[in-house]
């Protein structure tokens, strides 16, 4: 008879075959997927070394068991200090490769049931943040257009607001992603790997153009690069609003103490849609959300909507009045647990 660990294959095969093989060949996921699940996987296994003192390239499926996973998801919250939401992002994609693993090695299966039953931890969703149009108007007021890179920030913040794109997808941009002719727009490959296209105001369009006139004209170049002409990151974008926030907030009180990213410039061209009377699923469309059920968090976020929906409801005029029982159920609620207790009838 063979053994199980003479067909199993490998554990470093495995996590080749599932990023190659699986996620890419198969599925044909986003390279941001491909990076969450790597950033995921990674954390994983450093925590192995530490808490298992295994190399990555020694480990077997059934050191991935419950327990361990439980406490490398301790660790996430508790070390790094990650939030309940980051500690499910990890979990589900750790998961996502113990169910690959678990068709390609039957024997390690009843162990990879136990650690796929570990549930996501709730936590409660805060309301979104958004900036009000002043606010919006504040940051790219202080954007100092008479440098390069001042110039890049205030096309690049004017094209969040007018798009509402996710940060990733900005950065993503390519030239050939812009389009003038006709009416502007610009091409965003969003979550899902879902294209949409995106009409441009009159003045973004412009502040576009002239900003793509100073850069290379070859069709793959990013439409926002660093200084040294690769596609700016996450990270950096990241780095360059906190400045522009910083200055921004001696000219406009309201930024003072605000924790500002650039995903709050997409919720703030969502809030200020739907104010102006946009519905629920055109917005959801604009956003690329997956479902109008996303974007309905932004009606319970806006409250001048709800205060807008509870005035077309008229108050009671009557005067409020307490309730009263009179004595008979009120000996009856007094003797309920004696009455219980005896057997006695209900009073009539």
């Amino acid at each position: 008879m063979i053994s199980a660990s003479k067909v199993s294959p490998a554990f470093p095969t495995l996590v080749r075959d599932f990023f190659l093989g699986y996620l890419t060949a198969q599925k044909g996921v986003s390279p941001r997927t491909i990076e969450a699940y790597r950033d995921a996987l990674r954390l994983l296994f450093a925590y192995a070394e530490s808490d298992l003192k295994k190399l990555p390239t020694d480990l077997i499926l059934e050191d991935l068991n419950a327990p361990f996973i439980l406490r490398f998801l301790d660790s996430l919250e508790k070390t790094r200090g990650n939030s309940v939401r980051t500690r499910n992002a990890r979990l589900a994609a750790i998961k996502s490769f113990l169910r690959y693993a678990a068709s390609r090695d039957i024997a390690a299966l009843s162990v990879l049931q136990r650690s796929l039953a570990v549930p996501t931890k709730r936590c409660d969703k805060p309301l979104l943040g958004f900036l009000s149009r002043e606010e919006v108007d504040a940051l790219l007021a202080v954007c100092d257009r008479s440098t390069w890179s001042g110039e890049r920030d205030h096309v690049l913040l004017s094209l969040a607001y007018n798009t509402g794109a996710r940060v990733s997808e900005l950065v993503g941009l390519t030239l050939e992603d812009v389009t003038f002719a006709g009416t502007a727009s610009v091409r965003i490959l969003g979550k899902g790997r879902k294209l949409r296209q995106v009409p441009l105001w009159k003045n973004t369009a412009t502040l576009l153009r002239r900003w793509i006139e100073r850069l290379q004209k070859t069709a793959g170049d990013p439409v926002f690069p660093n200084r040294w002409g690769k596609r700016l990151t996450r990270s950096g974008v990241d780095k360059r609003l906190r400045a522009i926030v910083k200055i921004a907030s001696t000219r406009c009180p309201s930024l003072v103490g605000r924790r500002i990213s650039a995903h709050t410039m997409r919720h703030s061209t969502a809030m200020h849609m739907l104010q102006a009377g946009v519905d629920v699923t055109s917005l959801a469309l604009w956003l690329g959300h997956a479902s109008p059920t996303t974007t309905h968090g932004y009606v319970e976020a806006d409250l001048t909507m709800k205060e807008k929906a509870l005035g077309k409801l008229e108050p009671l005029a009557g005067r409020s009045t307490r309730f009263r029982p009179g004595d008979r159920l009120l000996a009856f609620l007094d003797g309920l647990g004696s009455k219980a207790r005896t057997g006695l009838d209900h009073p009539t």
